[in-house]
């Protein structure tokens, strides 16, 4: 605690000093390891994601107390969603980079026979990684890990709202890298403003869709590249055709993970009208079965944030028909998984993505309604579905336009290091994990290599006739 504790006040205390010129110099120093070739070979990148991998089990037992003082996070929570899962994408990532590294050599078209075709994948350079509060420790070290397998160097800019997670990230970066390779940056909302004026070579952001726009338009004045990681409704079908004991028990694992504060959580489930009171009673029995019957004593159940997002989930539930749950302390920061019946597209609940462990529940009569209501909203992160029908899972996933999901089960798609993750539409841009993240974070470059010795001079001037009808044969 006493660790944590000076960690973060020296931190506080840097905040200060944070400047544009400062951050214009160390973007040089970083461009000048970049343009020296320090960071582009095999060796130089697998010692760096070894050393991350060592400084993280040095400190995941402060990372854990951090975890669990800024969201009370279970440490089953904190070590297989943050900790143990970046284990396994570093390791997933060493055992591939020098695979992944190797220029593709492509086809040609025959206007270029005897020529070879490459496309090498290049680090931006200076890349900005801002974090969000929710998963605070991974979704700032993943990225990092594509950042470093692609050759980059990095500025990472943690969430202020979970000040002990974020210093001890500064922490353990510190003791693991150069700063001028790659650097913490803490500080609020002034901070992130005046990091998104430099002039980086790439941002990766992962939050909300209103700050993901803000992003986007400071990256435009320099036409940066950006991966934006948003959020957004995402909805959970549940068929009449399904074992709604596994469906009930998966949706409520997956909504009610980090207190609903999942970008990819179920917010809201639309069910089938013959079995919508089956379901609901189901999940009633899986919310006690989880958290016991008062889950504010549970120490498997974390707590929101900070009192404005209380405030805001608090609101959600005035006028609501709740199925169950309901209960709140607002000096606990606690709100009670909770479901609600009778819920109607125009309710308030259903504005905005809830971001909170809040679950409407909606009926639906046929598949139609369902296409529609979806189709019609802006497209989701993430879409599940249940059901054991193969024709309606065929029509949903060839209709509906979302990010990534998973039939017959929640959150799951996103572990997978051979799916790419990310969002469409207004849910995000880009995608990452496993190869993907490699790739986000590289510049395709593509060359090709012609001999000297085969020399088409039909393509030069002075052209004829003859000519052209030489060309309108390859290009045809």
């Amino acid at each position: 605690m006493k660790i944590v504790d000076y960690t973060l006040r020296r931190a506080v205390s840097k905040m200060a000093e944070l400047n544009p010129e400062t951050i214009i110099q160390l973007l040089k120093q970083q461009k000048s390891i970049i343009n020296g070739g320090k960071t582009g070979s095999l060796e130089f990148r697998l010692q760096q994601l070894q050393a991350l991998k060592r400084s993280v089990q040095q400190h995941e037992r402060e990372i854990i107390q951090a975890l669990h003082q800024d969201l009370r996070k279970p440490e089953f929570e904190a070590y297989s969603t943050e900790i143990g899962y970046l284990y396994d994408s570093i390791g997933y990532v060493m055992k591939n980079l020098h695979k992944w590294m190797k220029p593709d050599r492509v086809r040609n078209p025959l206007v270029h026979f005897g020529s070879r075709s490459y496309i090498y994948s290049e680090p931006y350079g200076s890349t900005l990684i801002i974090g969000p509060f929710n998963y605070p420790f991974m979704l700032v070290m993943d990225p990092l890990v594509g950042a470093i397998a692609a050759g980059n160097c990095a500025v990472i800019k943690p969430s202020e709202y979970t000040p002990h997670v974020s210093a001890v990230i500064s922490k353990l970066i510190s003791e693991c890298f150069d700063e001028s390779y790659v650097r913490v940056i803490q500080g609020g909302q002034e901070t992130t403003s005046t990091l998104l004026q430099a002039p980086f070579d790439m941002v990766f952001f992962t939050g909300s869709v209103r700050v993901g726009k803000i992003v986007m338009k400071a990256a435009a004045e320099h036409l940066t590249p950006v991966v934006l990681e948003l959020g957004g409704k995402s909805p959970c079908i549940v068929d009449k055709n399904v074992n709604l004991d596994v469906a009930a028990q998966r949706i409520v694992w997956g909504k009610y993970l980090n207190t609903g504060q999942t970008c990819v959580a179920p917010d809201y489930v639309l069910v089938h009208k013959d079995v919508r009171a089956q379901l609901i009673a189901k999940m009633k029995e899986y919310i006690i079965s989880f958290y016991g019957t008062d889950s504010q004593l549970s120490p498997d159940y974390g707590r929101i944030v900070n009192h404005a997002h209380w405030q805001r989930l608090n609101g959600l539930l005035e006028g609501a028909v709740v199925a169950a749950g309901g209960q709140t302390d607002r000096e606990d920061l606690y709100i009670a998984p909770t479901l609600l019946d009778g819920v109607n597209w125009s309710d308030k609940v259903m504005e905005d993505e809830i971001f909170g462990p809040i679950l409407p529940v909606l009926e639906y009569h046929n598949l139609d309604q369902v296409i529609e209501a979806v189709n019609s909203r802006p497209k989701p992160l993430a879409l599940y579905l249940f059901t054991n029908d193969k024709q309606i899972e065929q029509r949903i996933m060839s209709t509906v336009s979302f990010g990534g999901g998973c039939v017959n089960d929640t959150i799951m798609h996103l572990v997978s290091p051979y799916l790419p993750f990310g969002g469409v539409g207004s849910s995000g841009m880009g995608a990452y994990h496993g190869r993907h993240s490699f790739d986000a974070f590289s510049h395709k470059k593509s060359v090709l290599n012609r001999p000297t010795r085969i020399n088409p001079s039909f393509l030069f001037p002075p052209y004829n006739a003859k000519k052209l009808g030489l060309v309108k044969r390859f290009l045809k």
